[in-house]
C-alpha cells in the first residue's frame, strides 16, 4: 500500500557499536547479509524489515516507502521540493533544516 514503510536502514560507521546499542534497547538480533564484500546486517524479525548499514557515510536512518507508481511519486516529491540524484534513480530525497529522509 502506498505510503507504508517497507524497510529501514540505520547508517552507522561502527556497526558493532550500533548492534550492541539496539540489542540493548530493543532486543534486536542480526543476520549477516551474506553478500560477498558487503557489510550489512539485517535485523532478524523486525517489522517492517530493517538493517544496520555501515557502508554509508551519512549517519542516521534511511526509510523506504511503498508506492503504487514510482514515477508519479518521484514527480510529486519534486513538486514538493524534494530531489533525486538522477532521472533513473528511484530513490528520492526530501531535505529540511533538521532532517533528511530517503524514500
Amino acid at each position: 500500500m502506498a505510503g507504508n514503510i517497507v524497510h529501514f536502514e540505520i547508517n552507522a560507521k561502527d556497526a558493532n557499536r550500533a548492534k550492541r546499542f539496539y540489542t540493548s534497547l530493543f532486543g534486536w538480533k542480526y543476520k549477516d547479509s551474506e553478500v560477498p564484500g558487503i557489510e550489512y546486517y539485517v535485523i532478524d524479525g523486525a517489522n517492517p524489515g530493517g538493517a544496520i548499514n555501515p557502508m554509508q557515510q551519512d549517519p542516521g536512518p534511511v526509510v523506504y516507502f511503498d508506492t503504487d507508481d514510482i514515477d508519479a511519486s518521484i514527480a510529486k516529491v519534486r513538486d514538493l521540493g524534494g530531489k533525486s540524484e538522477n532521472q533513473n534513480d528511484p530513490s528520492v530525497t526530501m531535505e529540511t533544516e533538521q532532517q533528511t529522509a530517503r524514500a
